[in-house]
């Protein structure tokens, strides 16, 4: 004990009460007493340690400081000293002559022997690099929003394949003008913040080259336009951010041949320029031509080659309607008479017109004809089924006019095939009406495909057992004359409707084991119809959410949802 006090007496007294209540803290551990227990001394030190600390004095900021090379920044109370030829910050402790000095000596050693005249300069550009700074200046949000608007722009100048310095040099001064003169200043030196050199362009594209995606299909398709150019339209179709995208990615004329070897050189130029990999492509729509599938030199063929992973798909909007060509003789005689009378009427102008008075006087509906087009197989449907509600029109109007089918209108197996024709056609463009759209899928394609043959079966059943009411029209005939159709029309509707489902097996074969994995566990998972889990996803827009919660599935599903099993894209353009 007495050591321990004369160690205590051997310290500095004029040292602070806190670093000697410290320093005996850190004796006392070696303190024991008589019987060798620690000594508690803690009851000693709180008084010493609730000493609070002297504030440290605030030093001010003297204007003769400026010919040292310093001006003060912060509040009045508490001001740092800025250096006016560096702009370093120095702590409020650092106004002293002596430590400016030395900043001024060791740091700007060749500007310690300049007039205070020098540093009231420096500091004038040191104010208005401040100003600068600050007007230029942004926040987290505005700059995010610009380097957004830098990437938009970047994207366009790259779609349209202008030169890099085009942004820098005439969209970024354009979009100034602009705003200045609609908007104001103010707005216009929001802009300021936008990079758009050439670099930053080029960056930009690089950087977005890198998101590339895993697959993708395509879908091609050839187009004659008003001046007989043949134009190669391609369409891709991809995953982004768990949703399917479909775009436009290029449409080029087709000056010379149109061969699947020239089509494919189009395609592959395009592909090469782009640095787009044949090798991520898992699927490609087109419709029947020789150049999309022949076995030896077609696009399909071609694509293959360089494509391993590649599907082909036929068009399901071409196969529809090429099984439904198939019809028995007597039903196709009606069928061409039909669209010669239709034609007839609507060819000339006279008739048409007289036609259209008639129809006014009568009261009907509808004041004209349909015209019938082999272009665009949809039209079968809706010209019958006019035909057929303005057939006692037509019936009158041939009262005067002398054409040779004028007595078909009167026949009553005539009209009821017209009736049944009117009803399939209108189902069948249903159908393909059906399947096109951009977010439609093989299941969906296959689906309907399938209850259509089973809902061509069944009423192939009503037909035998004299039921016709899946038939609107030919209910309606049947109704109004109050007569019976006759076996020869019965054993037509019956073929038609059998060669119609025998067709749609062919076109439409059953999907393989791999897709029907897929379709069965999407069915496990949710107790519904997948067609209507489908297009739910599709008006959601959540196609791939199923994909990505089956990590096993992913990759095959998101290969089959991106075959293209139409060329909708194609059609309406």
């Amino acid at each position: 004990v007495t050591s321990y006090k004369k160690c205590l007496a051997s310290i500095n007294f004029h040292r602070s009460l806190p670093h000697i209540a410290s320093v005996i803290n850190i004796m006392d551990r070696w303190l024991l007493s008589k019987n060798n227990s620690v000594v508690d001394l803690s009851e000693d030190l709180d008084q010493d340690e609730q000493t609070k600390e002297t504030p440290k004095k605030q030093r001010k900021f003297s204007s003769e400081y400026l010919s040292l090379g310093f001006t003060s920044v912060g509040p009045d109370d508490n001001p740092l000293p800025v250096c006016v030829i560096c702009a370093e910050v120095l702590a409020n402790e650092a106004l002293k002559p002596c430590k400016l000095r030395r900043h001024l000596e060791t740091k700007h050693g060749q500007f310690s022997s300049k007039p205070k005249e020098f540093f009231e300069n420096k500091l004038r550009e040191y104010m208005t690099r401040k100003k600068t700074i600050e007007t230029t200046c942004v926040t987290g949000g505005e700059y995010a929003s610009a380097v957004e608007a830098s990437y938009k722009v970047a994207k366009l100048i790259a779609q349209t394949g202008k030169p890099h310095t085009i942004g820098e040099d005439l969209i970024l001064p354009a979009a100034k003008e602009m705003v200045d003169v609609m908007i104001g200043d103010k707005a216009t030196k929001k802009l300021n913040v936008i990079s758009l050199s050439d670099n930053t362009v080029k960056r930009h594209i690089d950087d977005m080259d890198q998101d590339q995606v895993i697959f993708f299909a395509l879908q091609i398709d050839k187009s004659t336009d008003i001046a007989a150019l043949e134009n190669l339209l391609v369409f891709v179709r991809y995953k982004h951010n768990g949703e399917i995208h479909e775009d436009f990615l290029f449409c080029k004329p087709l000056r010379t041949n149109t061969t699947g070897e020239a089509v494919f050189e189009v395609i592959n130029d395009f592909m090469i320029a782009h640095e787009i990999e044949w090798r991520k492509c898992v699927g490609l729509s087109t419709d029947g031509a020789r150049a999309m599938v022949g076995r030896l030199s077609g696009v399909v063929k071609r694509v293959k080659a360089v494509a391993p992973l590649v599907t082909a798909v036929h068009c399901s909007i071409h196969r529809e309607a090429l099984a439904t060509k198939t019809m028995p003789a007597n039903l196709k005689k009606v069928l061409d008479e039909a669209v010669k009378t239709v034609n007839f009427i609507k060819s000339h102008p006279l008739q048409s017109r007289l036609f259209e008075i008639l129809c006014v006087e009568m009261g009907s509906e509808h004041r004209q004809l349909l015209l019938n087009t082999e272009v665009c197989w949809l039209s079968h449907g809706k010209v019958l089924t006019r035909l057929y509600e303005l057939r006692d029109e037509v019936r009158v109007f041939f009262v005067d006019i002398r054409f040779e089918l004028s007595d078909r209108f009167c026949d009553f197996e005539w009209l009821s095939t017209l009736a049944y024709l009117a009803d399939i056609f209108a189902y069948l463009n249903g159908l393909n009406l059906s399947l096109q759209g951009k977010a439609v899928t093989i299941f969906q394609v296959q689906n309907k495909i399938e209850a259509t043959i089973q809902r061509f079966d069944l009423w192939n059943q009503r037909v035998a057992q004299n039921n016709y009411e899946s038939f609107d029209n030919l209910c309606d005939l049947l109704c109004t004359e109050e007569q019976q159709i006759s076996s020869a029309v019965v054993s037509s509707i019956s073929a038609h409707l059998q060669a119609l489902g025998t067709q749609l097996c062919r076109y439409f074969p059953a999907l393989d084991k791999q897709h029907n994995g897929i379709q069965n566990q999407v069915i496990i998972i949710l107790l519904f119809s997948l067609s209507v889990i489908l297009e739910w996803a599709a008006k959601t827009r959540q196609i791939f959410r199923w994909a990505t919660a089956l990590p096993n599935l992913e990759t095959p599903s998101l290969k089959t949802l991106l075959y293209k099993k139409n060329q909708h894209s194609c059609l309406i353009t």
